[in-house]
């Protein structure tokens, strides 16, 4: 906080599920903590960049978060860049991973899973929030099942977040998008990123020794995070420190 009330360059990058938004069952409706759009608003309104970093696809987080004006958004696990003038970026898929996603996707769907299903750029996600431990143990289990062909020689790999399953395009994740935005910040910037999930460990890593890296979440665990946060309060409040250091009122 010290940094950022001396310098003029700042940058917030933020994951969304389990960060700024509670996670909820149904996650269309996955909405930020009440003051949340407003003081990130405040702080895009006094200079600093926000950035919003999420394994939901980009587009999904503008109608979601409810800032005003949106800020930059990664989405995809970096694999997209949705900016504030609305400009979309994709990295385009090799045509093999493209299809094998797809097959992988369709599987789930003649199976009875399509509930579950999330289709995305460069990757199909398995969701189980909200069922029982022992239902989210047999579907997992009947997910990799189902997908150990792709995994044995479709060139794909299987990622674990809190909450499901992904199988994903070999590539990007959210470090790329945290070392593309450094490459374009002042190198004497006040930096820092907030995750809860494991898929954030690459950003943490992305940020040692140059800015600080934020775990939040109800309960501390392993990470490569410098410190810890416990939503909603803490979360809160550390926004709105870096709200007053920035120059404005909280």
């Amino acid at each position: 906080m010290e940094r950022l009330r001396s310098l003029p360059c700042r940058v917030l990058l933020l994951d969304y599920d389990g960060t700024l938004a509670p996670f909820h069952f149904d996650r269309t409706r996955a909405f930020p903590y009440s003051e949340v759009p407003e003081l990130l608003a405040q702080l895009i309104g006094l200079g600093t960049r926000v950035v919003l970093v999420s394994g939901r696809p980009a587009p999904e987080l503008v109608r979601l978060s409810g800032i005003v004006p949106p800020p930059e958004i990664w989405g995809s696990h970096g694999l997209e860049r949705l900016l504030p003038d609305g400009r979309h970026e994709l990295e385009p898929l090799i045509a093999q991973h493209a299809q094998t996603l797809e097959r992988a996707a369709e599987l789930l769907r003649v199976n009875g899973l399509a509930s579950r299903l999330e289709s995305k750029p460069g990757g199909v996600a398995v969701h189980w929030r909200g069922l029982a431990s022992g239902e989210r143990s047999s579907l997992r289990r009947r997910v990799l099942e189902l997908w150990s062909p792709f995994l044995a020689d479709g060139g794909l790999n299987l990622l674990n977040f809190d909450g499901g399953l992904e199988l994903r395009a070999p590539g990007k994740n959210k470090g790329d998008a945290v070392r593309t935005v450094l490459s374009e910040t002042d190198a004497n910037a006040a930096v820092a990123y907030l995750g809860d999930d494991q898929t954030d460990e690459d950003a943490f890593r992305a940020l040692k020794g140059i800015g600080l890296a934020v775990l939040v979440r109800p309960a501390r665990r392993l990470t490569s995070a410098d410190v810890w946060l416990r939503p909603p309060k803490e979360l809160l409040d550390f926004l709105r420190e870096w709200l007053r250091a920035a120059g404005g009122e909280a």
